[in-house]
């Protein structure tokens, strides 16, 4: 070992310490020795993004080193899609840190304020393009995009495409990928056939289709040295995605989450916990949906806490 070198040994990926962080970002040169490293094309990359010093809400380059998200879904263009829209920008992010802190009193981890933001939504009418999804513009989400990242609060950016692929749609908000608290939510009950409308049946996606996006977010995060991203993908009945055992959740770019969304009493909302973790791929983690005037009663924070396994990720509807 050199003169004057410094020695940090670290448990699991670095990338989940905003101690070795700093240390790499301050260093001239970094080696790794251990077992079970990074391919060296991948640790070289996770060098960069140190050096860059972008850290995500509640510290490190990882998404679930030692953190859970609560959150509020839906959209700042109308009230009418959940409590996110609810309230201004500043009224917005205080509600949401307020929810949390809720959370924080009953674990360890560090909670961090999330806000799921609906940025395409399926529509009843085809629209010029004939897809049967509105395409909101960029500069309804950017300022509570910007002010979430001022409060440390992180972003999901949620997608239901109607007869759109997922992917083209992902593209079109690529300047919202590029901070690096922004990940995506794709949503199939959403996604439609060539032949279908909006609420009458509800839709799935096809797996190949969903890789194809966490391949896009992956290679997008790599190239602009951004921090791991999450992506999420809504569930509540099997045939919402198809072929999941064949889920892509080895990029080091990506955290994928699997969320329960459905509604209704809560004997119905254990059964589909239940159904979803039956044969589920590895390395998901997993997200849990209140809503607040569909739910036959609620859970409150103890009791969502309660869950196994305990959620990741909670959000308010």
């Amino acid at each position: 070992m050199a003169a004057g070198s410094q020695v940090r040994v670290v448990t699991g990926d670095f990338r989940g310490s905003s101690d070795a962080i700093a240390d790499v970002k301050k260093a001239d040169a970094v080696f790794a020795l251990g077992q079970n490293m990074p391919a060296t094309d991948d640790f070289a990359w996770q060098v960069e993004v140190a050096k860059s010093g972008k850290e995500l809400p509640g510290g490190g380059q990882l998404m679930f080193a030692n953190k859970r998200y609560v959150a509020l879904y839906g959209t700042p263009v109308t009230d009418s899609l959940g409590v996110l829209g609810e309230q201004g920008t500043e009224e917005t992010i205080e509600r949401a840190k307020k929810l949390a802190a809720k959370y924080q009193e009953l674990t360890e981890d560090t909670v961090v304020p999330a806000l799921e933001i609906i940025v395409t939504v399926a529509s009843g009418k085809a629209g010029d393009d004939g897809n049967y999804s509105n395409e909101w513009d960029i500069k309804h989400f950017t300022p509570l995009i910007e002010a979430a990242e001022a409060a440390g609060q992180y972003i999901v950016i949620d997608f239901q495409p109607g007869r759109a692929d997922f992917l083209t749609q992902v593209k079109q908000y690529e300047e919202l990928l590029k901070y690096p608290h922004v990940g995506i939510a794709l949503d199939p009950e959403w996604r439609l056939g060539p032949d279908e409308k909006p609420l009458t049946r509800i839709g799935h996606v096809e797996i190949d289709e969903v890789n194809q996006v966490i391949d896009y977010v992956a290679e997008f995060t790599k190239e602009h040295k951004l921090p791991q991203k999450m992506v999420i993908l809504h569930q509540f009945q099997v045939q919402m995605l198809r072929d999941r055992a064949n889920v892509k959740t080895d990029h080091p770019e990506v955290a994928v989450l699997i969320h329960a969304d459905g509604q209704g009493s809560q004997p119905q909302k254990d059964d589909t916990w239940r159904t979803l973790l039956a044969d589920a791929p590895e390395g998901v983690h997993w997200g849990w949906k209140n809503f607040i005037d569909e739910d036959r009663p609620m859970l409150t924070p103890e009791q969502t806490y309660r869950i196994e396994p305990q959620p990741d990720f909670v959000s308010y509807q």
